[in-house]
């Protein structure tokens, strides 16, 4: 899944108004960030497979330190309690936590039986949603559109660019998701790692979006 991630970030919002978007988007994509650079270091492992699904070519047999259950509640634990460390807010380091936790759940919702239990994988997870397109696009839909409608309800432009980065950051996750889709598997799995590094660029974003915008204050409720 791509954009459901991205619209648990979004709609986390509301939930959390303090926490900025860009560590929204940090925990929600976390094992997905860490997930390239186990690639490039020989820890993890993918190979190109067309037919794999009819989604993804990836064949995603060898990612337990960020994919597996045990890790993503590893990796839930540890940012939750570091942002508590850090900002002190109970609500919000829980809110993070399951951001984080959040990805295995859509990931076990698309991916065929891929995910593993533990590190030493001999249990695996996944309805397989990847098995179909039409049901992969309304799910990511859904999700996505959903995250947009809370994010904007709890949150309004203090500028231009409070309104104008949020929409071209939509946008252009729309336009990548289909591209990604619909378009050539990747040339080989070495690209996929180095590529892979460009989520950063939307946690960067995202941080520079949150700073152009404000909590919406709720009306406070009228006294007798």
């Amino acid at each position: 899944m791509f954009l459901g991630h991205f619209g648990v970030a979004l709609g986390a919002k509301e939930a959390a108004p303090k926490v900025s978007l860009g560590t929204m988007v940090l925990a929600a994509q976390f094992v997905d960030l860490l997930w390239p650079f186990f690639l490039i270091l020989g820890i993890e492992h993918v190979r190109i497979a067309p037919g794999n699904t009819v989604v993804t070519p990836l064949d995603f047999y060898d990612y337990p330190f960020t994919h597996s259950l045990l890790s993503a509640l590893c990796w839930s634990l540890v940012l939750g309690l570091a942002y508590y460390f850090v900002r002190r807010r109970s609500r919000a380091s829980v809110v993070i936590a399951l951001c984080v936790f959040s990805h295995w759940i859509l990931d076990l919702i698309t991916h065929r039986p891929d995910l593993p239990l533990g590190l030493a994988g001999s249990v695996y997870f996944g309805l397989g949603l990847w098995n179909s397109i039409a049901g992969t696009l309304i799910a990511e839909s859904v999700l996505f559109l959903a995250g947009v409608v809370l994010y904007t309800r709890a949150t309004e432009a203090r500028d231009k660019v409070g309104t104008y980065s949020f929409l071209a950051f939509v946008v252009l996750l729309a336009i990548l998701y289909l591209l990604n889709l619909f378009g050539p598997p990747p040339p080989d799995e070495r690209s996929i790692a180095i590529l892979g590094n460009g989520g950063w660029l939307f946690v960067l974003w995202a941080y520079w979006i949150d700073r152009h915008r404000t909590a919406r204050l709720k009306p406070s409720p009228v006294q007798a």
